[in-house]
């Protein structure tokens, strides 16, 4: 296993084709240099795009705990799942609340964290990830 490293910025992303559809997640996580530290990807099956960032967030905290962070800075294209996090938005969907419920508990896992959103174009990795692994399990 990689050194523990004390603080992480972890990219987020999922996306499906189609909404529901065929989707992917993925997380990198870098260290404070920006240096990449870990990658991961997976397909999820058939989803929505919201469950889909979410399950990337999770995925990404795990990656952080991974590494032995303690304080984490998660970056998603999801403004949805980043104003949900930060208590700005409800978490009006029912289908969502177990996942955000699931996201708030492994967030209070470390010692510090922020989760933000970015434009696409800025999460450019993750969001090559995403496509990737959709590619290969659609074949």
């Amino acid at each position: 296993m990689a050194q523990a490293v004390e603080r992480v910025v972890v990219h987020v992303d999922g996306g499906a084709r189609g909404n529901p559809g065929p989707a992917a997640i993925a997380a990198v996580a870098s260290g404070v240099g920006g240096e990449t530290l870990l990658e991961e990807s997976a397909y999820i099956g058939e989803t929505t795009n919201n469950v889909a960032e979410y399950r990337a967030l999770l995925l990404g905290l795990q990656v952080a705990e991974a590494l032995g962070a303690r304080e984490v800075a998660v970056v998603c294209d999801s403004q949805l799942v980043a104003r949900q996090v930060g208590g700005q938005y409800r978490v009006k969907h029912a289908g969502l609340r177990p996942l955000y419920q699931e996201a708030m508990a492994a967030l209070g896992r470390f010692d510090r964290w922020s989760v933000r959103d970015v434009r696409r174009e800025q999460n450019h990795r993750a969001d090559e990830l995403v496509n990737a692994a959709l590619d290969a399990a659609l074949g």
